[in-house]
């Protein structure tokens, strides 16, 4: 199709949410999906706090994804805002897209968000990932069994990491969208303030890092974002854990680690930015932090009572 021909198609957009257990791979789908890191991507269950939203254009149509936490059955105060988070960012959205790791198949959280896929009125489209780890004849399995438990418009195999069957998902996306324009400017990848954003990178390089030793309460907040006449920024983030104990760990020994997590998350920040990035990283006990309303409010989430 020529320039001429694609410029005289009416443009689309609209929103497209991803909904999941923990660590089917939402995060990284949607990084593929939009061609750049928006979302951070841990081997921690429930990394994905708030909603995240990346922005790929393809072909005439904008495409919002709305990357959710994982739904899981709740426990403490934070999961329950994360999951009816979740949910509402699936019913809030033009299309819903499914997403079950087809490595672990159907069980678990996953069997319970399918029960639950009846309370959300909106096209969805099944996601089956990691399928380049599992036999054909179990994907179709899996898929038959997925259809039979809730309604899909759509089935698409893929794989997150390889970015196999990705375009075919956007393409469905791209034409079946609502007509409309566009909602944010061509250039934009996200519409998470890059105060945030550096936050965020920083939480998963203390994740990835801390893994094992760490909660995964702990939580990450950049205080001030200070522009120098150099071209430079100044960025001073506070990591809060809840016991002294986790605050041994950041640190490390002579400070070994919270100087590693700190070079790691600088050097990621700077190549987004652009531009050379002082980051300074401090360390403060909050005890149940998970408790507070104001933490909440930072994370763009909803208090539950």
């Amino acid at each position: 199709m020529s320039e001429t021909d694609t410029s005289a198609r009416p443009t689309r957009s609209g929103f497209v949410a991803l909904i999941g257990a923990p660590n089917a791979g939402k995060s990284t789908l949607v990084n593929q999906l939009v061609g750049a890191k928006v979302s951070i991507v841990t081997h921690k269950v429930q990394t994905t706090r708030a909603i995240v939203r990346g922005i790929a254009t393809h072909d005439n149509a904008q495409i919002v994804f709305v990357d959710t936490p994982g739904i899981f059955r709740p426990r403490r105060r934070l999961d329950r805002a994360m999951v009816t988070t979740a949910w509402g960012g699936a019913k809030d959205a033009d299309i819903v897209l499914v997403l079950i790791d087809a490595e672990r198949g159907i069980r678990g959280d996953a069997a319970a968000m399918l029960d639950n896929l009846a309370k959300v009125r909106q096209p969805k489209v099944l996601l089956l990932n990691k399928v380049d780890r599992v036999k054909r004849e179990t994907l179709l399995a899996l898929a038959a069994e997925a259809n039979e438990k809730a309604s899909f418009e759509r089935t698409f195999m893929i794989s997150a990491l390889t970015g196999s069957g990705c375009e075919d998902v956007l393409d469905y996306l791209a034409t079946t969208l609502p007509e409309g324009p566009w909602y944010y400017p061509d250039d934009q990848l996200s519409d998470l303030p890059m105060r945030q954003l550096a936050a965020e990178i920083t939480r998963e390089k203390l994740y990835l890092r801390l893994h094992q030793e760490l909660p995964y309460s702990s939580h990450v907040e950049t205080e001030t974002w200070e522009e120098k006449k150099d071209g430079s920024v100044r960025v001073d983030q506070v990591i809060y854990v809840e016991r002294d104990s986790q605050k041994k760990i950041v640190l490390g020994r002579n400070g070994e680690t919270i100087k590693a997590i700190g070079q790691e998350a600088r050097m990621e920040l700077a190549g987004i930015l652009d531009q050379k990035v002082h980051l300074f990283l401090y360390v403060k006990v909050r005890g149940n932090w998970g408790d507070d309303p104001e933490r909440y409010r930072e994370m763009g989430l909803d208090f539950p009572s």
